[in-house]
């Protein structure tokens, strides 16, 4: 899964009652795409994290070179430093870009648990559901190749549409 690609997470929580073994055969590669997201966003959460770090070890060194410049004294304290990066405008958007991401992180973990977790215990619950024969009704053999091919088609289609969309999107903005 590719840095900034999104998921749909509202369309991959549902679940078809009506098509369990096709949603049994979908729920692993539904668990590895939501850990391949939640993982590039781990990725990006530690590079902002470095990059704040070394946007604060840059300015400390600057301080070091100027002090008199950067702190107005020839011998600044480790407040004065501190005080000089937290406030520097370059260290101020590092930490808010790393909030940022680490906020991305956090709700693409949740996404994956539920996904991982949730979703499939409803899954095995709605199977078991099944097999007492709570959604008993008329028999119609099914061709699960066909159900599991369109499903990925139609899910292509959506995300072709979401990508027109914000192209447009983009385009009126200019």
């Amino acid at each position: 899964m590719g840095q900034g690609q999104t998921v749909d997470y509202e369309a991959d929580m549902h679940i078809d009652e009506t098509a369990l073994d096709v949603e049994w055969l979908l729920q692993a590669e539904l668990a590895i795409k939501y850990g391949q997201f939640y993982t590039e966003h781990v990725r990006m959460c530690r590079r902002a994290e470095e990059r704040k770090k070394i946007v604060r070890s840059e300015l400390i060194r600057k301080v070091a070179e100027d002090p008199m410049g950067c702190c107005g004294k020839a011998k600044p304290t480790s407040g004065d430093v501190e005080a000089y990066y937290r406030t520097h405008p370059t260290y101020k958007e590092a930490v808010d870009a790393f909030i940022e991401v680490e906020y991305e992180k956090n709700m693409a973990e949740i996404a994956k648990n539920e996904i991982m977790f949730t979703r499939k215990a409803a899954l095995e619950h709605l199977v078991t559901l099944h097999g007492q024969q709570y959604f008993a009704g008329p028999r119609v053999p099914r061709n699960l190749t066909k159900e599991v091919q369109a499903k990925a088609a139609n899910a292509i289609a959506v995300d072709t549409v979401r990508r027109t969309s914000k192209t447009t999107r983009r385009k009126r903005k200019e």
